[in-house]
Formats: C-alpha cells, sequence, structure tokens
C-alpha cells in the first residue's frame, strides 16, 4: 500500500520533473558504483604491488643471512638485527598485505574465528617488533660511529653481548602487549552489522567492549610505538651529525686505503639506516594519525581503513628493497647465480679449434 501511494505521488509530478529525479538519481548511482569500483582497483592494485613485493624481497634476505652464516662467517651484531626484521615485516607481509589483497578481489570469509585471532595477534606482534629492531638497529649504527669520548662508546661491546637477550624481550614485550587481540578479535559480525568500537580489517573485526576500554589499548600501544620512535629519530639525528663532522674533518687529510674503504663502508651503512628510520617515521605519521582519529569516532570510514592499512604495511615492502641495495653480504648473493653461470658461458662462447 505504501508503494502505491508513492508511486502515485510520482506519477502526478510533471514529465520533465519526473524525468529530472530518476536522471538525478541514476547519476548518483553510476557516481557510486564508479567510485566503488576505482576504489577496489586501486585498493587491489596496492596490496597485490605490496605481497608480491614483500613476501619475495624479505624471504631473500632470510636465506642470503641464513647461507651466510652457514657457509662464511658469524654475522655481524647489524646482519642478525636485520635477518629479525626481515622475518618481522615478512610475517606483517603475509598476515596483513597478503590477507587484505585477498579481500580486495574479492573472497570473503577466508578465515574462521580461531585463524582470526592468531592473524590479527601475528601482525601486531610482527608490526611492533618491527618498529622495536629498527630502533635497534639505528641505536647500534649511532654506537659503531660514535667516537671514543662519547656516552654510547660503553654500548659497543654491551650490545653484541647481549644482542639475544635484548632481541628475545622485544619478542616478549610484544606478546604480552598485544595479547588481547586473542580475545577481542572474531572472523564475522553479528546480523552483518559493524558494532560501534570495532577495527574493521575486513577479514577480520576487533571488537573493544567499551569506549573506555577501546581507547585506552589504543593510547597504550600508540605511546609504547611512538617512544620507540622518538628514540630512532633521536639516534638518527646524532648519527647525520657525526657523519657531517667527520666529513668536514677528512675533507682535506689523505689516510690509507684501507681507512678510506672502512669510512665509506661505516658512512655507506649508516646512511641505509637513517633512510630506514626516515621511512618509517614518515609511514608511522600516516598511520598514527589516521589512528588517532579513529579513536575519536565509533565508526571509520572504510576508504580512511584503506588508506591506514596501506601506510601500516609499506614500510614491510620498501625495508627489504633498501636492505637489498645497500647490504653487501645480501648484494653479493644477488651476484653468485651469474658469477657461476659466467665460466660456463665463456666455454661454449669460445671458438673450437
Amino acid at each position: 500500500m505504501i508503494i502505491k501511494l508513492k508511486m502515485k505521488r510520482f506519477e502526478i509530478l510533471p514529465h520533465d520533473v519526473q524525468e529530472m529525479l530518476f536522471l538525478q538519481r541514476f547519476h548518483i548511482y553510476v557516481f557510486k558504483a564508479n567510485f566503488m569500483d576505482t576504489r577496489a582497483i586501486f585498493k587491489a592494485s596496492g596490496f597485490l604491488i605490496l605481497t608480491v613485493i614483500g613476501i619475495p624481497s624479505n624471504l631473500f634476505i632470510c636465506c642470503a643471512f641464513l647461507h651466510t652464516r652457514l657457509t662464511e662467517a658469524k654475522l655481524t651484531p647489524a646482519d642478525i638485527i636485520l635477518c629479525h626484521l626481515a622475518v618481522a615485516n615478512l610475517t606483517s607481509t603475509i598476515t596483513r598485505s597478503f590477507s587484505q589483497m585477498l579481500t580486495a578481489f574479492g573472497y570473503r570469509n577466508i578465515y574462521d574465528d580461531f585463524s582470526c585471532k592468531l592473524v590479527v595477534f601475528f601482525f601486531r606482534v610482527s608490526r611492533s617488533l618491527s618498529i622495536k629492531l629498527t630502533c635497534l638497529l639505528s641505536t647500534y649504527q649511532a654506537v659503531l660511529v660514535s667516537p671514543a669520548t662519547s656516552i654510547l662508546d660503553s654500548l659497543k661491546h654491551i650490545i653484541p653481548k647481549y644482542l639475544q637477550h635484548i632481541i628475545v624481550s622485544f619478542y616478549a614485550f610484544c606478546f604480552a602487549t598485544s595479547v588481547h587481540l586473542l580475545l577481542y578479535s572474531s572472523s564475522s559480525l553479528i546480523n552483518n552489522t559493524i558494532p560501534p568500537y570495532t577495527f574493521n580489517y575486513e577479514y577480520c573485526y576487533v571488537t573493544y567492549p567499551d569506549y573506555t576500554f577501546f581507547i585506552s589499548i589504543g593510547l597504550s600501544l600508540f605511546f609504547r610505538d611512538f617512544a620507540f620512535i622518538v628514540m630512532m629519530a633521536v639516534m638518527s639525528c646524532y648519527i647525520l651529525v657525526l657523519l657531517y663532522r667527520h666529513g668536514k674533518k677528512v675533507k682535506n687529510l689523505r689516510s690509507t686505503d684501507h681507512g678510506n674503504s672502512r669510512s665509506r663502508a661505516e658512512t655507506k651503512a649508516s646512511f641505509a639506516v637513517v633512510t630506514l628510520v626516515i621511512l618509517y617515521t614518515v609511514f608511522f605519521g600516516v598511520d598514527n594519525a589516521i589512528w588517532l582519529y579513529s579513536l575519536t569516532i565509533v565508526r571509520v570510514a572504510p576508504l580512511i581503513s584503506d588508506i591506514r592499512g596501506f601506510f601500516s604495511i609499506l614500510y614491510t615492502s620498501v625495508c627489504p628493497v633498501v636492505v637489498i641495495a645497500t647490504n653487501p653480504k645480501v648484494k653479493a648473493k644477488l651476484k653468485l647465480p651469474r658469477l657461476r653461470r659466467l665460466p660456463h658461458s665463456v666455454d661454449t662462447s669460445s671458438p673450437t679449434m
């Protein structure tokens, strides 16, 4: 009856007005459909690129350091940190980027409740580990380049000696501060409606019981990560100051070739670490600006969640590219296949008598 009344009300309108209303509604529908299609295409393409880059590159770094450890010599503390960082980035890529890519391509219900709890838990653990390991890497590099008169000089022997203990404590801390996700993560919604105080990963949902718990967990995680971001930024600035002073000091001096090569290697390693810190700080800033904004509203728009999700995982694909381009041991593993094929190619191309 209500539908018939609405149809009659619509029929008494002039023909031009009816046509105008129809076109207006049609254009709105087309605009929304095109916007959704464009968003889905960009989202799927973005997470596909991150997955295709992140998984092979991080896996290659792990294999490169493992091969070095088994065949050549003991890994340096920086190499050990980079290896753990690659493992953390690989875990983040699989649990977040790969899962997000599947949902962007239309796959639904890819996890049950138990799998969802594990996926969200290990993503948050690996992401937190990535921050702490990058901070540890920048701190250790600052210690290496610090002069003998610096306060940090005493750490040159302490960090290598207790490195395994430091890394294990990072793992324990990240596991302990992320355990709440095992309680509040799920793969489905009641009545297919997103309740308040819910973080929507699209493949999983994290629903907190009330606003107090929601805001307290969010702020505690933010300040936990922010403290390490500040520390790595301070260490990176310290590295840049030392490199600037060192560059001015040796500008008109002549050193031995060994000293020059060692100095150049330390400089390249320092700039690589500073690059990683700058990238992480930028990505962290965008990610957590959206995170803090999401704490102030009940429901977050899907587009905002997509942008935050992209920046939260972007470092896991950019970091291995920087490591592969700057680390001599990893670069050497890329050259091994070509060196092994070279004698064979020379023999086959040489003329026979």
